[in-house]
């Protein structure tokens, strides 16, 4: 291990896919070394949105300090700038409070934005917005993201055809600031003045995919079908992340009629499954700490009584030097 005497406060990262068990990995390391939790997944801030997105239980909640859980309102849109700047503030009142910030979740965007950096894009403005919206409706994904090919072509070639919330975003903010999205997002702001030690958990694909389904039906135990009827009671943009959470769709489709909940369930399990996919590939070729500290489990964390001793004392070690 690498060990360094910066006397910039220090935080731990737990990353992975999801139903991965990084809930009850931090929970353990938070219970063991005085840490709060603080929220690294996208769809977990939204106040309408706790079974769907398997936010921490009120259990959870009360036997370690969390933060950053269910704090906007589905009708807000978040983003990587705004949850930073809310992730720094909480960072801080944590190590105030002489306590371990363990940052906790699966958007690899966010961790990005924290410990690399990220730009600072000016408001495009209501205008832009409505216009992206309104063209969005009007002419769906696939021709939007054809007409940003023509004018902002390093944008549209990363992102999908179908990827509505992404090229609606990247429409505004090329027409309200007039620079397109990825120019903007090259201009790389600083990075957090943190120090950060990662562990990822990496487990096989065949035991998400189980975990995955047992998800599911705990789900649906738990009020899934009553918490997404109520987010379709506020009538909210369908584009909207919070509408388009694993799960809200495909349920919001079986309470239409439209589909069995056996159908719903396969949908959800599918999506999700292609979806861990995707983290679980972003997290092996980006780097979340530098220097990496990251300790790789191969197995879903979900029962153990005790921490690993394979990498609980480099944690200490490292946490010792802390600011």
């Amino acid at each position: 291990m690498t060990t360094t005497t910066s006397s910039r406060p220090r935080a731990l990262i737990v990353a992975g896919p999801t139903a991965s068990g990084k809930s009850a990995l931090a929970i353990a390391i938070a219970e063991r070394l005085g840490g709060t939790i603080v929220n690294v997944d996208s769809m977990q801030v939204y106040a309408e949105l706790r079974v769907i997105v398997a936010r921490p239980t009120a259990e959870d909640e009360a036997r370690v300090p969390h933060s950053l859980y269910g704090i906007r309102p589905a009708a807000e849109p978040g983003s990587a700038a705004w949850w930073r700047a809310e992730a720094l503030r909480e960072m801080e009142a944590a190590h105030a409070a002489g306590r371990i910030p363990i940052l906790t979740g699966g958007t690899g965007m966010y961790f990005a934005a924290l410990t690399q950096g990220i730009s600072d894009i000016p408001d495009p403005g209501p205008a832009a917005r409505h216009e992206a919206r309104d063209l969005l409706a009007r002419l769906g994904p696939e021709e939007l993201h054809a007409g940003l090919t023509k004018v902002d072509p390093a944008t549209a070639a990363r992102l999908k055809p179908a990827d509505s919330q992404r090229i609606a975003r990247a429409w505004e903010v090329w027409r309200g600031t007039g620079m397109g999205l990825a120019a903007w997002q090259n201009r790389k702001g600083d990075p957090a003045p943190w120090d950060f030690a990662a562990i990822l958990l990496d487990p096989p694909r065949d035991t998400l995919r189980a975990a995955i389904a047992m998800r599911f039906e705990a789900m649906l135990r738990d009020g899934a079908l009553e918490e997404v009827r109520a987010l379709l009671a506020l009538n909210l943009d369908p584009a909207l992340p919070a509408m388009r959470a694993h799960g809200v769709p495909e349920i919001a489709a079986y309470l239409r009629g439209e589909t069995s909940l056996e159908h719903a369930g396969q949908r959800t399990e599918l999506i999700t499954g292609q979806y861990t996919k995707r983290q679980a590939t972003w997290f092996r070729h980006h780097r979340l700490a530098d220097p990496p500290l990251m300790h790789t489990i191969n197995a879903r964390f979900s029962d153990f009584t005790q921490l690993s001793e394979s990498f609980t004392p480099e944690i200490l070690a490292f946490l010792q030097f802390r600011g």
